[in-house]
């Protein structure tokens, strides 16, 4: 028999895990560097509004669905669904969804993989350990499936010892670490040469921009993939939420938390960048857009810290320690979706659930690193760009048009009875059942 489910334990429990899993490795480099192409504190003041306006209705409706049905993707949406073809529906965004988050998966662990490696080479040469410093910095097939391993044996760690002991245990030691490490990293930077020029990069505003279409596609696509929708990982984490929480608060904190992260990000990144620039790296690309994605931190940021002399080691190790657990929290959440499936509906054992679908994937991962030219971007696109957007059209499809609206209200009303007077119900449903969809399409024909 399946065991028992778990819950959360406490709201910072839960708020931890759920802004780990929005705050990942796309969100610190990808957020600084969008901003800073698109007109600075102009993208940012866009980005906000979208956040909240967009971003957060469609949070709340996989978090609603998720603590009603008490269950794993694909079962949520057939317990939402009235008739036999919306069950059927249910059925297919469900599994689709299980397939979309496993293989994303599949090719963060290896991008996680190096950030690791880049973790472990700063000790290398504090230990003067050379050459095993060139072979951790040096891009090759070996280091890429050793770490990429290593990577998902911690993630399949962490996920096997359940929701409390692993999830909430786990999420409620590394984001705290990740802010003091975040926080020490931004004060540091800001007191290096051309760091002013980044910051005003990032937060002078260039209005001029603010109704270019670019812009506002870039910050709704922002928010909308750093709060981690689409593939069910809120969907799955909601269903472990106590019935006495409220609802609209807890999932305004997540989204407030996973944007605070992300604009101090930017606070750190951008002004690096432009502290590689005075220390004579090249930060711009032949298109001369800002540098970002992976080349941003194996490429720019490695080379600024090699600058920096022996304070660079030890800034290298805390800034590679920090994107290993932004790495890691957004693994486990994405692990959880796939385990969750197994443990309810084919009563597995988690922890053989666990290594079953890790192991799986890591093979994913260890096929597309032994053939990373032809995969690795065909992965990510396939997943990122086609199937997740079209997911997140779906789940707001099924929480605003299939599911009956009378039930919707009695769940949130389990921990605030006064919800049907307040601002989120008179604004919500309407939000989640035409802007919100109609968005996530413009962003994704764009």
């Amino acid at each position: 028999m399946a065991a028992p489910r778990g819950e959360f334990t406490s709201r910072f429990g839960f708020l931890m895990a759920a802004s780990g899993s929005a705050v990942g490795l796309g969100n610190i480099w990808g957020f600084p560097t969008n901003a800073a192409s698109n007109g600075g504190a102009a993208f940012l003041f866009t980005y906000l509004i979208l956040a909240f306006a967009l971003a957060y209705p469609a949070l709340m409706a996989e978090l609603i669905i998720g603590r009603y049905a008490r269950a794993n993707a694909v079962t949520a949406l057939r317990t939402i669904s009235s008739g036999n073809k919306t069950r059927l529906a249910a059925l297919l965004v469900g599994f689709i969804g299980i397939v979309t988050v496993s293989f994303i998966l599949s090719f963060y662990g290896i991008v996680s993989g190096w950030m690791i490696a880049f973790f472990f080479d700063p000790i290398a040469r504090l230990l003067g350990a050379s050459q095993l410093s060139a072979w951790l910095t040096n891009d090759a097939v070996m280091r890429n499936s050793l770490f990429v391993v290593l990577f998902m044996l911690v993630t399949i760690y962490i996920i096997s010892a359940g929701v409390k002991e692993g999830i909430e245990k786990w999420a409620s030691r590394l984001m705290p670490s990740l802010i003091v490490i975040l926080l020490l990293l931004i004060v540091y930077v800001l007191t290096l040469p051309g760091a002013m020029d980044g910051l005003r990069a990032y937060l002078v505003p260039d209005f001029s921009l603010i109704a270019d279409p670019s812009l506002l596609v870039d910050a709704m696509g922002q928010a909308f993939f750093s709060l981690s929708l689409g593939v069910g990982t809120m969907l799955i984490y909601g269903s472990y939420i106590s019935s006495n929480e409220n609802l609209p608060t807890i999932g305004s904190l997540v989204a407030l938390l996973d944007v605070g992260i992300a604009v101090m990000a930017g606070m750190l990144i951008l002004p690096a960048m432009y502290v590689a620039l005075a220390s004579g790296v090249e930060i711009y690309d032949d298109a001369g857009g800002l540098i970002a994605g992976p080349g941003l931190i194996v490429s720019v940021l490695p080379s600024l810290l090699t600058t920096m002399g022996a304070i660079g080691v030890f800034v290298a190790i805390a800034f590679f320690a920090l994107m290993t657990i932004a790495s890691l929290t957004s693994s486990i959440s994405m692990l959880e979706v796939p385990v969750a499936y197994a443990v309810e509906h084919h009563e597995l054992e988690r922890r053989r659930a666990a290594m079953l679908i890790g192991s799986a994937i890591t093979v994913i991962s260890l096929v597309i690193v032994f053939n990373f030219d032809p995969l690795f971007d065909l992965v990510v696109t396939v997943t990122t760009e086609v199937s997740q957007p079209l997911l997140g059209f779906a789940f707001c499809i099924f929480a605003a048009w299939i599911w009956q609206r009378s039930e919707i209200l009695e769940e949130i009303k389990q921990g605030c009875p006064e919800v049907e007077s307040g601002i989120f119900w008179k604004i919500w449903p309407f939000y989640v059942k035409f802007i919100c969809p109609v968005a996530i399409l413009v962003v994704y024909f764009q």
